[in-house]
């Protein structure tokens, strides 16, 4: 308990910022202590008083990271059994990319509504909530009779996808609420959520679909997501942040008009972009024109009302933060190239290579192993090294990964090619995904929490639905009329020239790292060597403590992980 006496307890925690900030120093000391006083303290690596033994804490950090996993085991299910859903349900290219982009585009239009939704009423009824449904749409989708059947479904998943993301994030915010060793580790593992997921999506398909059939990969999801349902509603905390009742003056702060904007400008613009190169007519088309100029008009329109509204779904002030708009721009780039790239790899193995979905997985299985080991190794060092530095290995990593993909041949060795740019993908994608995802959740407050998610998590499906189309629209061209060198084969060039395009996007992303001024994030800044508990978890610092900046620390750690009882 948070207290007045001169001892802290194991459960409470002192956070400290990186180099880049400045918090309150300590917590839980005297309320009648004196302004300069100097004591030790125990710092932040403890665990959070909200779970009752660390093996809830990792239930619950590993429920948290299947929240955001959703989406990309969904696609990367769909990425090794697109051929086999195709000839099934008689799917064009197109209808196949749409199962993806359905899911990407649904999610990406309703984060930001749900990231406010979880802010103001809570967060764990709808995490738990949207586990389950998940679920079952999941079951639907593998009695998908059709083509729009089963692209529905899949929007409906994504939609179930943008209600989990932002209370996952929130919860996770609110219980590592400072920098610390500890949050480096939690938020390592929620972050591996993502290409992981896409990864062991692409395993479960695999084997699902070398077992039975595709529709045992949706029926094996709908499994998984069952099963962390039942294991959030123990594990996941109750969250004690303020809720705001439903009334005339909490709909007034909820920015109805942004979320309608936001909502409809990014369906409409991610619409325009799916459907251009399928149109009648193309990128002429009517509706196409109507979409793109309607939602590019919303978009700008949401930006401006934000930016005048005084209860904003957005604050717009966060992106003069140049370390916070750099670090975006580069995961968008960086997804632009990751997920279309990936897809279209996996496809050519199917449709060139004529691989089984099984040996598609197998082949796409380093990037499992390389993942795990790369977000244990970014948890032990973001309070270590430079996270600029980081961030020039991911986007150079990147960078490498495709192009060594863009010049591979029908004839050329897997090992040769697609093996190590396999492991150069994950060292990217992971690297990139933790050190933006822990700057844009140490930007906002404990109370705007799933609305930081929010805005990290529309910005990367945003990215996602935007690469698609540009690589579906690379690839259709060049496939219609295959003149690029005769290095590669004519079958192969529509895939090179996509992956080309993926190339280009990390290549660009390097150019925004030297603009970074990002530290190190987490841990400690000012460690001695006095001793520790006995399981090691936490450490003690002598710290200089005022009695204002103690009484603000004391107030927000209250809120955010209040002791049982």
């Amino acid at each position: 308990m948070l207290g007045p006496s001169l001892s802290v307890e194991p459960e409470d925690e002192v956070m400290e910022k990186g180099a880049d900030s400045s918090p309150p120093a300590a917590i839980g000391a005297d309320d009648k202590a004196p302004m300069d006083e100097i004591r030790q303290v125990e710092t932040n690596n403890v665990r959070p008083a909200c779970f009752k033994s660390t093996f809830q804490e990792v239930l619950f950090v590993l429920t948290a990271t299947m929240a955001i996993a959703m989406g990309s085991l969904m696609i990367g299910s769909v990425t090794v059994t697109s051929s086999f859903i195709g000839k099934d349900l008689n799917m064009s290219t197109a209808e196949i990319t749409w199962i993806s982009s359905a899911n990407s585009l649904s999610s990406g239009a309703f984060l930001l509504f749900f990231a406010k939704v979880a802010d103001l009423f809570g967060r764990k009824t709808l995490f738990v909530g949207s586990l389950f449904i998940f679920s079952v749409f999941a079951l639907a989708a593998g009695f998908a009779k059709s083509a729009i059947a089963l692209d529905v479904l899949s929007g409906l998943m994504g939609l179930t996808c943008a209600s989990a993301v932002p209370p996952a994030v929130g919860l996770l915010g609110i219980i590592y609420e400072k920098p610390s060793k500890r949050k480096n580790y939690a938020f390592a593992c929620f972050s591996a959520g993502n290409p992981l997921g896409f990864v062991f999506g692409t395993i479960f398909g695999g084997v699902a679909t070398n077992l039975f059939d595709w529709r045992a990969s949706f029926f094996l999801m709908a499994i998984i997501f069952l099963v962390f349902t039942a294991i959030g509603i123990w594990t996941i905390p109750k969250d004690f942040t303020p809720k705001e009742p439903l009334t005339l003056e909490t709909l007034k702060t909820f920015d109805l008009v942004g979320v309608v904007a936001i909502i409809f400008g990014i369906g409409m613009f991610s619409a325009a972009l799916s459907l251009g190169e399928t149109a009648p007519q193309g990128w002429k088309t009517g509706y196409v024109l109507a979409l793109l100029i309607v939602g590019l008009m919303l978009l700008i329109g949401f930006v401006l009302w934000d930016l005048w509204v005084e209860y904003p779904l957005i604050p717009m002030g966060i992106w003069k933060d140049r370390n916070f708009s750099m670090c975006l721009g580069i995961l968008v780039l960086g997804f632009m190239a990751f997920t279309p790239g990936v897809f279209f790899i996996a496809l050519y193995f199917q449709d060139v290579m004529h691989l089984s979905a099984l040996m598609v997985a197998v082949r796409l299985l380093p990037m499992a192993i390389m993942g795990m080991i790369v977000n244990i190794f970014a948890g032990l060092v973001l309070h270590r090294i430079s996270n600029k530095l980081l961030m020039l290995v991911a986007t150079l990593s990147y960078s490498g990964a495709f192009l060594l993909l863009a010049v591979n041949r029908h004839d050329t060795s897997y090992w040769a090619l697609c093996f190590p740019a396999f492991l150069l993908l994950v060292i990217g994608a992971d690297l990139e995904f933790n050190v933006a995802n822990m700057y844009v959740m140490s930007s906002m407050p404990p109370s705007q929490q799933s609305i930081a998610g929010g805005i990290f998590q529309t910005v990367a499906k945003l990215s996602m639905t935007v690469g698609f189309s540009l690589a579906v629209v690379v690839f259709n061209a060049v496939q219609k009329n295959p003149r690029m060198s005769s290095y590669w084969d004519k079958t192969t060039q529509p895939y090179a020239a996509a992956l080309w395009m993926a190339a280009a996007c990390s290549i660009l992303s390097v150019c925004l790292v030297p603009f970074l001024t990002l530290g190190t994030q987490g841990g400690n800044e000012k460690e001695t060597s006095p001793p520790s508990t006995d399981d090691g978890e936490s450490s003690v610092e002598t710290v200089q403590v005022s009695g204002e900046k103690q009484a603000q620390a004391e107030a927000m750690v209250a809120q955010a992980l209040p002791t049982e009882g």
